[in-house]
């Protein structure tokens, strides 16, 4: 495995390898109480590398889990051949005997999800220069996939629990097991099975189970429309007409004098007016049913630097 990741990284991967003990000594032996999340195929666990005194995030794959060898190769050279404050940073991964782990900085603020819609008593939601820092560095992460990968990498998985934030609230996108990177340069690529999560992903998707770079910025707008609204993209709790964020969201964008209703109530009516109004029109561009109609990431991060800049980010 080693071996392979080398060759396919033309010996540029930095990445060096941690042995499977001294994984164990940093978590306790993956011990319950260390878990700090768990997903269909993975768990995550807080730890401390002994020699370096580093609290690092330890993920364990699933030995008989979904994500296989080539999704844990394709994130261990996207992560080690792009280097980038807006993604997460691996430190080191272990392949030994049938163990796949990714070890990465640890982000002492948790995920954008956490911040939206698990606020606990005693964490002050996001106020929108915050929010907006956050848009803006996610949307810049994206951009290194699509413009400064060769070849580009369609990221599939972009939501508000793979957005992960530092003590400043830096974002940095993480999990890149479902990442793809596109062979044949023409930001396109059809997928043989099922891939992502409801709700964020592109309706094309679903109809010709082709991606491309669109189907990210499709993803990046649902993200953006939940920063905005502190709604989830699918809320079963919500009256009928309320539950899917998206569709909730596009009749009232109909008419400007409701655009107010969309804003967080957590926000208690602190952000600027215009720029709410233009904020909500960069997630509306990017949430166009054609994907043609789309802007590119970089137009996204354009905008989001003048919004960023009036919201004195």
């Amino acid at each position: 495995m080693e071996e392979e990741i080398a060759k396919l990284g033309k010996a540029n991967i930095t990445s060096q390898v941690f042995s499977y003990r001294e994984l164990c000594v940093a978590t306790q032996n993956f011990h319950p109480d260390r878990m700090i999340g768990e997903g269909d195929s993975s768990r995550v666990y807080i730890g401390r590398i002994k020699s370096t005194n580093q609290v690092v995030a330890v993920k364990q794959l699933h030995k008989d889990g979904f994500q296989g060898n080539r999704e844990f190769m394709a994130e261990v050279l996207i992560l080690s051949l792009l280097r980038h404050p807006n993604l997460v940073n691996l430190v080191r991964y272990c392949t030994e005997g049938e163990q796949r782990i990714l070890v990465y900085d640890y982000m002492v603020n948790g995920s954008l999800q956490d911040h939206l819609f698990q606020l606990i008593p005693d964490k002050k939601p996001l106020d929108w220069h915050t929010r907006i820092k956050i848009a803006r560095g996610a949307a810049k992460g994206l951009e290194v996939l699509h413009d400064v990968a060769s070849p580009p990498v369609i990221y599939r998985d972009l939501k508000a629990s793979n957005i992960l934030l530092d003590a400043n609230f830096n974002p940095k996108l993480s999990d890149f097991g479902l990442a793809k990177l596109d062979p044949i340069g023409d930001k396109t690529n059809v997928s043989s099975r099922m891939m992502g999560t409801y709700g964020y992903c592109a309706p094309e998707y679903f109809s010709t189970m082709q991606l491309t770079t669109k189907s990210d910025v499709y993803s990046f707008g649902v993200v953006f429309l939940e920063m905005i609204t502190g709604r989830k993209v699918i809320d079963n709790a919500r009256p009928s007409e309320e539950q899917n964020l998206v569709t909730w969201a596009q009749s009232l964008l109909k008419d400007r004098r409701k655009f107010r209703l969309m804003a967080d109530p957590l926000l208690e009516g602190k952000y600027p007016k215009k720029g709410f109004n233009q904020a909500l029109a960069v997630a509306a561009a990017c949430l166009q049913e054609e994907a043609d109609s789309r802007p590119l990431i970089s137009d996204v991060v354009t905008a989001l630097d003048v919004l960023a800049k009036n919201a004195g980010v």
